[in-house]
Formats: structure tokens, C-alpha cells, sequence
């Protein structure tokens, strides 16, 4: 039997096999990084979308109230027009408020309130023996939620 040689590329059975154990580690560990890269991009992805999804819906939200205002802002005047008028424009500010409604859009009560800048945008001030100070006398532009978040603050007149 001849004597093993000091070849590098030889190696004993030991010391292949824990290099291959250690590769093996290596790679499960790899395997493992990237899996865990993958679910971080997938909760990323998913939390993007769910942001963009409810940003579009707070923009069309906020135009229909605008054609809410006017409608609210029309309906007084609807009094002199024919029955028929009135009674049309009625049904579709009521579908409006339907709709607004069934997507969690709810008004904001701020009329005899305390002013909240949180929710309350003042514009301007007024005397009143009907309410105390720092209460909301006027409400110029009705404010609302869109679930528990603020859609659109309500823009006010506060007593002095």
C-alpha cells in the first residue's frame, strides 16, 4: 500500500463530509433568506395595494361630495320649479346619500359643539347668546368620516 499523498484535493472522508454538511447548511440558510424576502415583498406588495385601493376611494369619495354640496345647496330653490323637478332631483340627492352611506361616508354632527381642529376648519366668527364661547354657531360646509377617518373636516363658524 503506498502512503497518501499531501494532495489538496484529496480530502478524508471527515473532513468531506463536514465541508459538505457546512455547503449543505449554507445553501438551507440561503434558501431560507430568500424565502423570507419573498414573504416581506408579498406583505409589501399587498399592504401597497390595500393603500392605493383606499386612496382611490377617498378621491372619488370626495368628488361626489361635491356634487352633494350642490345638490344641497340646489334643493331650496327646487320649491318654485315644477313638482316633477323637484320631486327627480329629490330622488337622486337621496340616492347620492344612499350611496355615500352603504361606503361608510357619515356626517359629521358640529353644530352646537365644541370647536376640535381635529375635525373643524374655522372660517370665521360670530356672536351669539345661543351658545357659549368656542362653540361651533355655523356650519358652512358639512364635514365627514369615511369610517373612523377623517374625509373631510367641517368648515365652520365659531362663537367669540
Amino acid at each position: 500500500m503506498q502512503p497518501q499523498t499531501n494532495n489538496p484535493t484529496t480530502l478524508e472522508p471527515d473532513a468531506e463530509r463536514e465541508r459538505l454538511k457546512a455547503d449543505v447548511q449554507r445553501e438551507h440558510d440561503m434558501y431560507l433568506r430568500a424565502l423570507a424576502d419573498f414573504e416581506n415583498y408579498r406583505r409589501r406588495v399587498e399592504r401597497d395595494r390595500a393603500k392605493a385601493a383606499a386612496t382611490g376611494t377617498r378621491d372619488i369619495m370626495l368628488s361626489l361630495l361635491d356634487v352633494l354640496d350642490g345638490f344641497d345647496r340646489a334643493l331650496p330653490y327646487f320649491s318654485a320649479a315644477p313638482a316633477s323637478v323637484a320631486e327627480g332631483a329629490q330622488a337622486i340627492h337621496r340616492r347620492l346619500l344612499d350611496l355615500l352611506s352603504a361606503q361608510a361616508v357619515t356626517p359629521l354632527e358640529t353644530v352646537g359643539t365644541p370647536f376640535d381642529p381635529a375635525i373643524h376648519e374655522a372660517i370665521g366668527s360670530v356672536e351669539s347668546d345661543k351658545y357659549p364661547s368656542g362653540t361651533v354657531a355655523d356650519e358652512v360646509q358639512r364635514g365627514y368620516r369615511l369610517g373612523d377617518e377623517l374625509l373631510r373636516p367641517a368648515r365652520v363658524r365659531v362663537v367669540t
